[in-house]
């Protein structure tokens, strides 16, 4: 699944720069750069869009993971009856890893007298993550052995939002649906009788629908 979200968003933004590239509008497009605020408890999102036409556009975007404290919470903390991964509290708060997302803007609704792209748009979103926990010692007969873990996530998101700009400035709030599939892996030892030890390599997925709000804010870039 990993391969094929990964073709997906590399087809996706092959196509859609080609056709941009072949667009011979003389209106100029323009590019814009955004963060978001709203995911800082955990990550670092920032953002590409690029216009293609009056009404659509690319948004490419890359995360830096500096913490999984927000899927321990969700993964552990809330008990719903789930399977819950072999990881502990202090590899999940650090938890580092890295992430990528492509998704196409149509803007359904723009301003009047607006040139390029602005208002209210529909997007559907690829996006991959991979987060790798910290390895932890397991001590068995004066003998040290590492325990390591990652996740890996792919999803889709589906997104309502409404971009405003002043100026230079873009804000940019949302909303949305989405469904994710987390995969954990996890090589564990556990003491068995006779005095050995047995490694455990264990795998969790998790697939559950998500739901997203939130804003970016950025600037936009003239040519």
């Amino acid at each position: 699944m990993k391969k094929l979200v990964i073709i997906l968003i590399t087809i996706l933004s092959c196509n859609i720069c080609a056709k941009a590239q072949d667009n011979t509008s003389s209106k100029r497009r323009t590019t814009t750069i955004k963060v978001n605020p709203t995911t800082l408890i955990n990550e670092l999102d920032l953002y590409l869009e690029q216009e293609l036409s009056s009404k659509m556009s690319l948004e490419i975007g890359i995360t830096g993971i500096y913490t999984d404290y927000p899927d321990y919470v969700l993964s552990k903390r809330i008990d719903i009856g789930q399977k819950k991964p072999n990881i502990t509290t202090e590899q999940f708060v650090d938890g580092i890893g890295f992430g990528v997302r492509a998704g196409l803007r149509w803007y359904i609704f723009a301003p009047e007298g607006t040139q390029h792209a602005s208002g209210t748009y529909f997007q559907p979103n690829l996006f991959y993550k991979r987060v790798f926990y910290p390895a932890e010692d397991y001590v068995f007969n004066n003998t040290t052995y590492k325990e390591d873990a990652h996740k890996d996530v792919y999803g889709i998101q589906l997104l309502l939002g409404r971009q405003y700009r002043r100026q230079r400035l873009v804000f940019d709030p949302y909303i949305g649906v989405g469904l994710r599939a987390k995969v954990y892996r996890y090589d564990n030892y556990t003491e068995v009788d006779n005095n050995m030890l047995r490694k455990d390599r264990g795998q969790l997925v998790s697939i559950l629908p998500s739901l997203h709000l939130g804003v970016k804010v950025g600037l936009n870039l003239k040519n």
